[in-house]
């Protein structure tokens, strides 16, 4: 059942690029406010990124948190140009390296963690200490971004979003790896925590994307969210993490590649969907004209 997860994660995968991609552009154009609903391409964009993310839960119900999260990681090479197609411009050669290098690096590392099919167990306890260390995450990350702009606002708000929709993956996990066809497990309060840290998620992505830089904001959320749903598979689910000492070379090797395509992507210029203003032109034929103060 494993592999049939693996699947069906990566069909989720790209239907949340592309709702991610469709909705990037729609929130750089209006900024993440209410205005947003009003924008059919938006609701577009997030049926079809509810789709994916619906079939990424269906696969946390058939295999391990460390099996299915890296497997999203690759929808990063279609995202970045399919957000560059959405504004009207080719896919920079320096964004699709930095995607590639991202995926690989990340799918690299966790790669490297051996994959055991346990049936996850979370304790009330620490389900309120893993949502308060996420809180604790997205206020901190959040509240330094106010005083940042450019490709560091953005990272610092992915980082928090990513960590946010671990939390969703690791409830769903639970839940849904939880079950073995007993639908009575479904009476528990993790079932109605997704649905709100859902929307926590869907508001701080659209935050993040606001920023412009989409090619941060999605890798940012993109490393951040399996990263933060291994450790908690390992630390709290009781899913197995690598410990022979070979895997230590070619994991600082993907860490490398993982790094390298995230500053990549950093240092790219942001996507704007709003059209510049038009030059000002003369009142009167052979008037020169003046050049404004905001240009």
């Amino acid at each position: 059942m494993t592999w049939v997860g693996v699947a069906i994660a990566l069909v989720g995968a790209l239907g949340y690029a592309l709702g991610a991609a469709l909705q990037q552009f729609e929130a750089v154009s209006e900024g993440a406010t209410l205005a947003l609903v009003r924008r059919p391409r938006w609701w577009i964009g997030g049926i079809i990124g509810f789709t994916g993310a619906s079939l990424h839960a269906v696969a946390l119900s058939l295999a391990p948190l460390v099996v299915v999260q890296p497997v999203s990681v690759a929808t990063l090479v279609f995202a970045v140009p399919l957000a560059a197609s959405l504004h009207g411009r080719r896919p920079r050669r320096a964004e699709i390296a930095g995607s590639i290098a991202v995926a690989a690096g990340l799918l690299g590392l966790m790669l490297l963690v051996p994959a055991h099919n346990v049936t996850p167990v979370l304790s009330d306890a620490d389900a309120l200490g893993l949502i308060a260390c996420i809180g604790l995450v997205v206020a901190v990350t959040f509240t330094a971004a106010r005083w940042l702009k450019g490709p560091s606002k953005a990272l610092l708000m992915a980082i928090g979003a990513g960590a946010v929709t671990a939390t969703v993956s690791t409830f769903v996990r639970v839940v849904g790896g939880g079950l073995e066809g007993d639908l009575g497990h479904l009476l528990h309060w993790f079932t109605l925590a997704i649905p709100v840290l859902l929307v926590c998620a869907v508001v701080l992505l659209q935050k993040s994307y606001a920023v412009g830089y989409f090619g941060i904001a999605y890798a940012g959320v993109q490393v951040v969210d399996p990263i933060t749903s291994v450790t908690a598979g390992a630390l709290l689910l009781g899913e197995s993490l690598p410990t022979e000492t070979g895997k230590v070379i070619p994991a600082l090797l993907a860490a490398a590649l993982l790094i390298a395509g995230t500053i990549t992507l950093g240092r790219l210029a942001p996507d704007h969907s709003k059209p510049a203003a038009a030059p000002a032109e003369p009142d009167r034929i052979g008037e020169p004209v003046v050049a404004s103060e905001a240009a």
